[in-house]
């Protein structure tokens, strides 16, 4: 599989003190590493990488069927005119691309076919997918962890947006390429969420920080405090999956992000919010929500397989141009992955 971090040197081996062991003093300072890079693929791969990540490319153009082919079929006439303008809009807002979006899609579109001199429709697909792509293209952007020790990253979303299950993921990939995860069971409303996280914990051999019935916020704290006493790289918090029109359950995540930097002044460093691709422009309105409680820093974008939805990525870039760290087309995995720009935008359109 395709690995998406820069390796850091290795680091010497710190003591591993039980999961549920209250957080010890603060450690010394220590100089800190080299950071961890989570970043989207370069555009040219290692020999090695460049078969997985063509397997993924695949699934990506499989899980877009839906939305691309609807948007395709636009492209086998014999003539670039109004009609197929007008049946090109049709196709992107059913493909919950939303007004904004599509309306700044046409008009980039035409300018490029007028610059280019394009007289054949299906040179025209070409031209869009170039324009998605420069859509999307400030939406891309990397993940370091390492610039601050521990790194403390929050996760939000709704139930069922498959938050946990990206938090399992992504831990797998940190502790693969050697950085030490601490996870915070913060999601202590729903005792699912939890048993869940521990699987995820005893799979991935990392620490949780766990309590039946406790506060949030209390959770949280500890979490953060163990994971500097302990020298952790990365503390992931899950917090529970609520709907952003739940207010008082919103309060709650303010909370615990306010507790959070009472145990580390400048975390937390990244706040996640996990969406449902099937979702469609439902998925903005969680964008907006969320951020505005939150000040997103990054998206998890799962679930991207058999949807005729995709374009709901191209309404983000235009009205919440919140960075996109991580796409999923499935269950398993490797089935996350880094977005990259101009490989969603040639998925979406092949």
């Amino acid at each position: 599989m395709f690995s998406f971090f820069r390796k850091k040197p290795p680091a010497p081996p710190t003591p591993t003190a039980p999961a549920l062991q209250q957080p010890a003093a603060a450690p010394e300072t220590t100089a800190s590493p080299a950071p961890l890079e989570v970043r989207a693929a370069p555009a040219e791969l290692p020999a090695a990488a460049a078969e997985p990540r063509k397997g993924w490319l695949d699934k990506l153009k499989a899980g877009l069927r839906k939305t691309g082919s609807s948007i395709a079929t636009v492209f086998t006439g014999t003539q670039i005119d109004d009609a197929l303008y007008e049946e090109l809009e049709t196709a992107l807002l059913m493909a919950d691309t939303g007004v904004k979006a599509t309306e700044h899609l046409l008009a980039d579109l035409k300018r490029r076919v007028k610059e280019s001199k394009t007289t054949d429709p299906a040179a025209v697909k070409g031209l869009l997918a170039e324009a998605i792509a420069d859509l999307l293209a400030p939406l891309q952007k990397r993940l370091v962890i390492g610039e601050h020790k521990p790194t403390v990253i929050m996760v939000a979303g709704v139930n069922g947006a498959g938050k946990t299950t990206s938090i399992g993921k992504l831990t797998r990939h940190l502790a693969n390429e050697g950085a030490s995860v601490l996870l915070a069971a913060a999601d202590t409303f729903r005792a699912a969420a939890r048993e869940q996280l521990a699987v995820w914990a005893d799979r991935n051999t990392v620490e949780i920080i766990t309590q039946e019935g406790g506060d949030p916020a209390a959770v949280s704290f500890d979490a953060v405090s163990a994971g500097r006493a302990r020298g952790r790289d990365v503390v992931l918090v899950d917090t529970a999956g609520r709907l952003p029109t739940q207010l008082h359950l919103m309060e709650e995540l303010k909370k615990i992000r306010r507790v959070v930097q009472k145990a580390d002044a400048t975390a937390p460093h990244e706040v996640l919010l996990v969406i449902d691709g099937n979702t469609g422009q439902n998925a903005l309105m969680q964008v907006k929500a969320f951020d505005d409680a939150l000040q997103l820093t990054g998206l998890i974008i799962t679930k991207l397989d058999g949807t005729a939805k995709g374009g709901v990525i191209c309404a983000i870039a235009r009205e919440k141009p919140v960075p996109i760290y991580f796409i999923g087309v499935g269950e398993k995995l490797e089935d996350l992955e880094t977005f990259d720009a101009k490989e969603f935008a040639q998925a979406l359109l092949s």
